[in-house]
C-alpha cells in the first residue's frame, strides 16, 4: 500500500463547533481517502496567516472574516478558501426564564452582554439588529466579558441575556436557563473554512482533493448518526467536558444546522457575512468572493456517488 499523502495543519482553537473536523480524524475518514493530515498547533491569528503564505505549513481552518481581512490588508492575498465546514453562525442568545416571543428590538431595554472572545458573533448579530431597523451603536450593551464570566452573571441575576455558543450554551440551558435566539435561525453565515494558497492548490491537488473528499466523508456520517455517536468519537479532544454536555451541545448543533452537509463554500453564505463585517466597519471594501474562494475540488466532491 503507498504512503498516505501528508498535510500539516494548524488548528486554531478547540473548539466543540470544531467536531466534524476531529471526527475526520477519529472516524478515519483522511485514512480511508490515503491522506495524512498533521495538526499543528497555531501561532495565533494574523501570525497563521503569515506562516501559510510563507509555505511553513499546508492549510489552516478559519473563519472567512479573517480571509477577507488578510484580502484586504495584503491585495492580491495568495489565501483561497477551498471547502467549508461550519456554515451557520453557531452562537445563541440566551437568558433567564422562557421567552418564546423573544424579538431583537428587546434588547433595547434589557442588559445585554456580547462575546469577547471573537469578534464574528457580535458583528453579524449587529448587522441582525439593522437589518431589524434597530441601532446597535444605541444599545447598553457590555462587552469585553469572556462568556464565562457572562453566564455567571447571568445566572447572579446581574445581566439579562448574553451571546454563548457551546458548549457554555448547553451548560446554561442544564441549568434552567433559555436559549431566545439562535442566530443560526438568520440562514446561511460562511464562518470556518479550509484555506490554503492558490499556488499550493494548483501545483500539487491530490491531498487537498483527498482532504475534501474526506471532510464531505465525516459531514455525511455526522448527518446520519445521533449526536451521541458524534460525542463519543470527539470525546478524547474535550477530556473536561462531561460526556452528557458534550453531546447535548453536539445535539444542538446538529438541530440547528450549523454544519455544513457538503463542502461547497456558500456564496449566500460569504456575502451575508460580508455585509456583516462592511456595516459593522470591520472591513472598509467589499471582498470578491471569487478572491477568496475556489470551489473545484468541492464541487468535484459533491458530484462523487455517496
Amino acid at each position: 500500500m503507498p504512503e498516505p499523502l501528508h498535510l500539516r495543519l494548524f488548528e486554531n482553537y478547540r473548539f466543540v463547533l470544531y467536531a466534524p473536523f476531529y471526527a475526520a480524524h477519529a472516524t478515519g475518514a483522511y485514512a480511508d481517502e490515503g491522506v495524512e493530515v498533521e495538526l499543528l498547533a497555531s501561532p495565533g491569528p494574523g501570525l497563521a496567516e503569515a506562516a501559510l503564505a510563507a509555505g511553513a505549513v499546508d492549510m489552516l481552518w478559519m473563519g472567512p472574516i479573517r480571509l477577507m481581512k488578510h484580502h484586504e490588508e495584503h491585495p492580491g492575498s495568495p489565501l483561497v478558501a477551498f471547502a467549508e465546514v461550519v456554515s451557520r453562525d453557531p452562537f445563541s442568545l440566551v437568558g433567564r426564564g422562557p421567552n418564546p416571543d423573544f424579538r431583537l428590538a428587546e434588547l433595547n431595554r434589557l442588559r445585554f452582554a456580547s462575546t469577547s472572545e471573537v469578534p464574528t458573533p457580535w458583528l453579524c448579530l449587529q448587522e441582525d439588529l439593522r437589518q431589524a431597523g434597530i441601532d446597535p451603536t444605541r444599545l447598553a450593551r457590555i462587552a469585553g466579558h469572556g462568556m464565562a464570566d457572562n453566564l455567571a452573571a447571568l445566572r447572579a441575576g446581574q445581566i439579562d441575556v448574553v451571546q454563548l455558543f457551546e458548549p457554555f450554551v448547553e451548560e446554561a440551558v442544564a441549568g434552567g436557563i433559555e436559549v431566545w435566539y439562535p442566530a443560526s435561525r438568520r440562514g446561511r453565515t460562511s464562518y470556518t473554512v479550509f484555506v490554503t494558497t492558490r499556488e499550493r492548490l494548483a501545483a500539487d491537488p491530490e491531498p487537498f482533493r483527498r482532504t475534501v473528499r474526506a471532510i464531505h466523508r465525516t459531514q455525511r456520517w455526522i448527518a446520519s448518526q445521533p449526536a451521541a455517536a458524534l460525542a463519543a468519537a470527539v470525546a478524547g479532544y474535550f477530556p473536561a467536558l462531561a460526556p452528557a454536555v458534550l453531546a447535548g451541545a453536539l445535539a444542538r448543533y446538529q438541530a440547528t444546522g450549523v454544519w455544513a452537509g457538503d463542502p461547497i463554500l456558500s456564496e449566500e453564505g460569504f456575502l451575508r457575512l460580508r455585509r456583516a463585517l462592511l456595516s459593522g466597519g470591520f472591513l472598509r471594501e467589499p471582498i470578491a468572493f471569487a478572491a477568496c474562494a475556489d470551489n473545484r475540488l468541492a464541487e468535484e466532491s459533491a458530484a462523487r456517488p455517496g
